[in-house]
């Protein structure tokens, strides 16, 4: 098992944002957290990367309690953490970025092959390698904020909402790609509102629901829960 969550409680302020939270992703595995906007799923994330400190529970690592742990000290054990909004430097050129990424790497020459890797599998962040990352397209800056992540070499990857803001055409583009990171033995744990294109590369899924998990399971079994159909996937009750 790469991650554990195990009831974790954590508030902001005096407000409870998740409750008894628990979840598991093994190794090389893609997982997904669903739900609706204000569930609390950036919250799961930002714990897991250490932005924000657990109240109650705690989170393994690779076997390693990290529960309070700093986020500088998360990420050099390993961990990556793509956010919403994909948080690129848009005064930095794409390959100044991209070094932005290897700063827990041992040496130069380490980072240089995570660049090259990064090149490989997105050729279009290699054309626009000089390129300022303020003028890439929603989609390339997407790819680039994954790009970035991977360029440390995690053992696992968090994604929040990769899909906000894209046509349907670069969704299916980028998950596309985040099969390809995870092929690379990459384990992922994604949260994402378009259920249906999570469901398409995740194994298994998490419900999420006021802060607490409410369903969990293959995303087989999920996709048809009635529940999931009506809430996540547009499906009416009783319809054709």
């Amino acid at each position: 098992m790469i991650l554990s969550i195990e009831n974790v409680y954590v508030y902001y302020g005096n407000m409870l944002a998740l409750r008894d939270v628990s979840l598991h992703v093994k190794r090389g595995e893609i997982v997904s957290l669903i739900g609706a906007n204000g569930a609390g799923k950036s919250t799961v994330l930002r714990s897991i990367s250490g932005i924000l400190a657990p109240r109650a529970g705690r989170i393994l690592f690779n076997g390693e309690d990290i529960s309070g742990l700093p986020a500088h000290k998360i990420a050099r054990m390993g961990l990556s953490h793509v956010p919403e909004g994909r948080g690129v430097f848009a005064n930095l050129t794409v390959f100044e970025n991209l070094e932005m990424g290897g700063y827990a790497r041992r040496s130069d020459l380490e980072v240089r092959e995570g660049i090259e890797e990064v090149f490989s599998l997105f050729p279009r962040l290699k054309e626009r390698r000089s390129q300022m990352a303020g003028t890439l397209s929603g989609g390339e800056q997407q790819m680039l904020a994954i790009g970035r992540a991977m360029v440390s070499r995690p053992d696992l990857m968090l994604l929040d909402e990769p899909s906000m803001g894209l046509s349907p055409l670069l969704v299916g583009e980028i998950f596309d790609m985040i099969e390809e990171v995870n092929r690379g033995g990459v384990a992922i744990l994604l949260v994402e509102q378009n259920a249906f294109a999570a469901f398409s590369i995740a194994q298994r899924a998490y419900v999420l629901e006021t802060g607490h998990v409410a369903m969990h399971g293959d995303t087989n079994e999920l996709r048809n829960q009635p529940g999931v159909q009506a809430a996540y996937l547009g499906v009416v009750p009783g319809g054709g």
